[in-house]
């Protein structure tokens, strides 16, 4: 490990922002950028590249974002042992600003041809503002949560998409239980601590990102269990109660009584941590009929399950790999044909490389095919992507790096067919990102 900077108040400004990827929870989560400022560590105490995770980052995290004293040492002494309130308030920023050039272009909203937004050279600055919050509340209870400011352009309306409590040992059973909103493919690989820019693809087209709902979690021994229950609507719906009565109080964040089932069982053997992951649920049909595009809802709940595994491993300290696959299932989604089941396929796999403190290089592979999905004439058509992208980071200090990625799709187009892949989607990117 390398030693804290001698400065300290030099090392809690860089200190602060050097977790801040890796904000999620427990056996998902990776750091609390906030804890950085209050316990004056060097944020390589925790990762060896932002915001990959140390052994060190690792026991931290499995800690529930606490080391011994943290009490005495992040507390306002108010002589109350039933009251920990932060020294300081427990915020940090990430900020991330690129130039990208592409040859994806924008298709109309009728999916009969392109428009004529086609901006090769694309400057997307501010692409990311994020303000992030977390603290412990007990000895068991933390909080976590992160708002944007602004992302992909949408300025002017907050959003919050993280945002749970977690207690480490209900009932002192050693069971953790996570309440809020969070990123169900955060058991497998999460999202936010990725280092390429490239998305982890196969699960925005899986919908297993943002929900509402519970988890629970053990690790017994080599193994940890982690299983949940989730609305299935996301984060942005909301329902009136009584809405044809006059100014009701509350809202309901679900609108049926239908729940997402889901479980994760993951294990570390030798050098090679094995997950597999499974999904049961429901979602609502798609009225192909008035529609024939996909893009209206229907009448009916229909389901869907998913199965998934995850590998993960190192070789040696400073390259670091990993794997993903789902498959999905949705039985009668279309109304045109509702007893007809369609099944596809998704993966990721990548691997990145800490050369030195100054230079990390990641390799990522996205791959989804729609298998039946295929010639439905709709836009799921358009899940098929097979893309790589390769990503240079440089480390300015811990906390603001450039970043170079260019990505290549190795599919073929379909001219004509606006809802499959009608242009390449290649890029190229540079930028940087950093977080205070």
């Amino acid at each position: 490990m390398r030693p804290a900077p001698n400065n300290p108040s030099l090392n809690r400004r860089i200190l602060v922002c050097c977790m801040l990827l890796a904000a999620l929870w427990t056996d998902l989560a990776q750091a609390i950028p906030a804890f950085t400022r209050q316990y004056e560590m060097s944020c390589a105490m925790c990762h060896n590249a932002f915001p990959r995770l140390n052994e060190f980052g690792e026991h931290f995290r499995d800690s529930n974002y606490r080391l011994p004293g943290w009490k005495e040492k992040l507390s306002v002494n108010t002589g109350d042992d039933m009251l920990a309130l932060p020294k300081v308030p427990a915020f940090a920023i990430r900020a991330q600003a690129f130039v990208q050039g592409r040859q994806a272009r924008q298709v109309n909203d009728t999916y009969t041809g392109f428009t004529a937004n086609n901006a090769e050279a694309d400057f997307q600055a501010p692409y990311l503002i994020k303000l992030l919050s977390s603290a412990p509340l007990s000895d068991h209870i933390t909080y976590y949560l992160y708002g944007i400011f602004a992302e992909k352009g949408d300025n002017g309306n907050a959003v919050i998409e993280d945002a749970w409590f977690r207690h480490d040992d209900a009932f002192g059973s050693g069971i953790g239980t996570l309440l809020g909103q969070f990123q169900i493919s955060d058991l497998m690989f999460p999202r936010e601590t990725r280092l390429p820019f490239q998305d982890f693809m196969a699960y925005r087209f899986s919908g297993v990102t943002y929900q509402r709902g519970v988890i629970f979690d053990r690790g017994i021994g080599p193994f940890k269990l982690a299983i949940g229950a989730v609305n299935g609507n996301g984060i942005e719906a909301n329902y009136n109660l009584n809405s044809p009565g006059y100014n009701r109080p509350d809202k309901m964040f679900d609108n049926d009584s239908h729940k997402d089932g889901f479980g994760r069982i993951g294990v570390k053997a030798g050098p090679v941590t094995i997950g597999v992951f499974g999904l049961s649920g429901q979602q609502p049909s798609i009225d192909n009929l008035a529609d024939p595009l996909g893009l209206t809802a229907g009448t009916r709940d229909t389901r869907r399950t998913i199965m998934g595994l995850d590998l993960s491993g190192s070789i040696g300290a400073r390259t670091h790999w990993y794997a993903q696959g789902l498959w999905n299932k949705w039985k009668g989604i279309f109304d045109a044909d509702p007893t007809q089941n369609y099944r596809w396929c998704a993966g990721f796999a990548g691997v990145d490389f800490v050369y030195s403190p100054r230079w990390t290089y990641s390799l990522l592979y996205n791959y989804s095919e729609p298998n039946d999905l295929e010639g439905t004439a709709t836009l799921y058509e358009g899940i098929k992507i097979n893309t790589v992208s390769f990503t240079a980071a440089y480390y300015f200090m811990r906390n603001v790096k450039g970043v170079f990625e260019i990505n290549g799709d190795l599919q073929q187009e379909t001219p004509g067919n606006f809802v499959a892949h009608p242009t390449k989607e290649g890029y190229v990117l540079v930028g940087f990102d950093a977080a205070f």
